[in-house]
């Protein structure tokens, strides 16, 4: 029987040349599954807006107030707690999507479902991937929305841009959340099919979540942290993450908490670089991790 609203079965002749596209299948049923679960749609657009509604405004008053007395150095420009925790909030957001979009593959596993993909001419990289590009779809549009719902509650986003600027600066924010979530997305895959249990999933993603979030620049500079952990900080794929987005959104140079940001291409670069070779990393250790999989 045909599922309907997915795409039409993929032939695999001798050859099994087209079985290159397997992985559009498994993107597309995820996406299916994702609009259609209404409950779980909603929430996972609200939930950050909600957190930059109330978290975002409620600390920037505090922060802001804070500030206010503080000298700001000639020719640089200032930003408000909100605007600098809001490229937080995305970078949050995109973590918490990215780390538990594995959960898919486990209740896959409990239903029945993953052995039967894994029986199939679908190659298994075909399987990561595909999961790793619902879950990017997604990360898109939580970040869209964030961006557009920072700016109407008053995040100085793009501030100053040229209608250009602007296009340009949307796309670099989603070339780094993209390849932020696809490390996250594969880490979640190698984990989820080694798992057995939503449980178990659920306490690693949680153990990995705090120390992530907490040791990058979200919330806060890091200027003052320890050695140790600035250097912790430093190597977060999340604090690159930010970097990206502080980049595109805010500028180059600005003056935000009593700290001045200066990022140059370089600096953005490396952290491009960063993410790049830890998206790789990442898929070999999923891809490893599928091949070693028994399924029963």
């Amino acid at each position: 029987m045909k599922d309907r609203g997915l795409p039409a079965r993929i032939s695999c002749g001798p050859e099994g040349s087209n079985m290159q596209y397997g992985f559009v299948t498994i993107y597309w049923r995820d996406m299916i599954r994702f609009v259609r679960f209404k409950t779980l749609l909603i929430s996972s657009l609200l939930q950050p807006a909600l957190w930059l509604a109330f978290f975002g405004i409620a600390m920037a008053s505090n922060f802001d107030a804070m500030m206010a007395g503080m000298p700001v150095p000639a020719g640089i420009h200032s930003v408000g707690y909100l605007t600098f925790m809001a490229a937080g909030i995305i970078a949050m957001t995109t973590l918490f999507t990215s780390l538990f979009g594995g959960i898919v593959i486990l209740f896959d596993k409990n239903w029945g479902l993953m052995r039967e993909i894994l029986a199939s001419p679908v190659g298994r990289n075909h399987i990561i991937v595909g999961i790793a590009l619902s879950g990017v779809t997604k990360s898109f549009i939580q970040a869209l929305i964030i961006m557009g719902f920072g700016v109407l509650i008053g995040a100085a986003f793009f501030a100053g841009y040229a209608p250009l600027q602007i296009v340009i600066g949307i796309l670099g924010i989603l070339a780094f959340v993209a390849l932020f979530a696809l490390g996250f997305l594969f880490l979640s895959a190698a984990i989820a099919i080694s798992m057995e249990s939503p449980e178990g999933l659920q306490g690693v993603m949680t153990l990995l979540t705090m120390p992530i979030f907490f040791a990058s620049n979200a919330l806060y500079p890091i200027d003052s942290f320890p050695e140790i952990l600035r250097v912790i900080s430093l190597y977060n794929p999340m604090t690159m993450l930010i970097n990206g987005i502080r980049y595109f959104a805010i500028g180059p140079d600005f003056y935000a908490l009593g700290h001045h940001y200066a990022f140059t291409q370089m600096d953005i670069a490396l952290s491009f670089l960063g993410l790049v070779v830890f998206s790789v990393i990442m898929f070999v250790l999923a891809w490893w991790r599928f091949r070693k999989a028994v399924v029963t």
